[in-house]
């Protein structure tokens, strides 16, 4: 299998979203802390043979990453068709049997081993991470996910109110490029936390 060097090395070829949209907080997960999260969830046992969900997909970092690493199956839902036309071509890049489909999160109704996602941090939509936790909780054991590191008590709590609970968590530096108009800054550095709820 993959290193994680390799891994890395191979989710820098992963495009983009062509014309991210800011209601929908389209901003790429970085190669580095995809590979690093995706290499840590397979070598927990929780991405080789197994079925994985990535929910709000974009363009297929997760999903590319998880199909890499020796997923058995790998479905990808986002809601937008264009960044799914992307992340259809990442997948034919790689020569990956990736399922991607077009669906709101809340309407998605199948189960997995494993969810993958990095959804709206809800800093345009306040809770807009809400629906992709219920629904990453109710669809998995094991679920990894990527908020912003501020919300990491909130996260905690809502695990618990569902019953779950955070297992583990890690803090990375996040460098948000000048992507929207309202961006003043040319980059802007956040502390996000990537989770692991069971």
């Amino acid at each position: 299998m993959m290193k994680k060097k390799d891994l890395e090395i191979a989710l820098e070829k992963v495009r983009p979203f062509a014309n991210p949209d800011p209601t929908l907080e389209q901003y790429p997960t970085p190669a580095t802390i995809a590979a690093d999260i995706v290499f840590n969830a397979y070598a927990s046992g929780d991405i080789e043979g197994m079925k994985v969900l990535d929910l709000g997909c974009g363009t297929g970092m997760f999903s590319i990453a998880a199909a890499l690493m020796g997923a058995g199956m790998v479905v990808g839902y986002d809601v937008s068709p264009s960044a799914l036309e992307i992340a259809k071509c990442n997948a034919g890049t790689f020569g990956l049997d990736i399922d991607f489909r077009q669906s709101d999160v809340r309407a998605v109704e199948e189960g997995a081993d494993t969810v993958l996602m990095n959804p709206p941090f809800g800093s345009q939509k306040r809770n807009a991470d809400r629906p992709f936790l219920d629904k990453a909780m109710e669809s998995a054991e094991r679920v990894y996910s990527i908020h912003m590191a501020n919300t990491l008590d909130f996260i905690k709590e809502y695990a618990e109110e569902k019953g779950r609970c955070v297992a583990s968590y890690k803090i990375y530096k996040y460098v948000i490029p000048h992507t929207f108009s309202f961006h003043t800054k040319a980059k802007q550095t956040v502390e996000i936390a990537a989770v692991l709820i069971q």
